[in-house]
């Protein structure tokens, strides 16, 4: 008899957890966010206050905030007794194009998932058609993500009119002329110490045998 009072005590317990107000949802954490607003993603997790939180779907809340462009990944998590704590990595901007509606931000996964002015540092690319699976976006992202920081900062502009014609302009507009994307390390270990020379082109596409112009 007192085993079958607590297991009708403890289904009862579970009933009233899951569908009553003992774990109600009474508050919605989020962290990570910086570009997108807490309005936003408590709008689009779509979990209403009140809701006992075992009836949370983690799952389908989460897809839902991934759905916000400048989300890169997202985890929801309920919280006893009675939050749910939504965790987001934004998107970072590596490069910007300019296109008919405005100016783009791209990550360095080539998502484009912004039009408004680039945040500063962030490099100018210029392709004939920038997008995910463009060849040419992809050599140059590759390259960009690729250079040392003191290369790297001194970089204005990356064009890449050919997968093997990738070239940096930096912001004296001095020009390095990089080639493909491969032996990205190499030849950024020959252009540092050639930038220090003065010229105006820094050809490193073959690496063994540098020019300046």
């Amino acid at each position: 008899m007192l085993i079958l009072l607590a297991l009708v005590a403890s289904v009862a317990f579970v009933a009233v957890s899951y569908f009553g107000p003992l774990w109600a949802v009474s508050s919605v954490q989020v962290n990570g966010n910086a570009a997108v607003s807490r309005e936003q993603v408590v709008q689009t997790l779509q979990v209403a206050e009140g809701t006992p939180l075992p009836r949370v779907d983690t799952d389908a809340a989460a897809a839902r905030v991934a759905a916000i462009p400048k989300v890169a990944s997202v985890r929801v998590q309920r919280v006893y007794p009675s939050t749910v704590r939504v965790t987001v990595e934004e998107r970072v901007p590596v490069v910007f194009f300019d296109a008919a509606d405005g100016t783009h931000l791209m990550d360095a996964e080539a998502v484009d998932f912004a039009v408004e002015p680039p945040p500063p540092g962030v490099v100018r690319m210029v392709v004939a058609s920038p997008s995910f699976g463009n060849l040419e976006t992809r050599a140059a992202l590759s390259v960009l993500t690729a250079l040392p920081g003191p290369l790297r900062s001194q970089v204005a502009q990356i064009d890449a009119p050919t997968i093997s014609a990738v070239s940096l302009t930096l912001y004296d507009g001095r020009v390095v002329v990089w080639g493909s994307s491969e032996d990205t390390e190499y030849k950024a270990s020959i252009a540092l110490p050639l930038l220090t020379q003065p010229g105006q082109t820094y050809d490193v596409s073959s690496p063994d045998l540098p020019t300046i112009r």
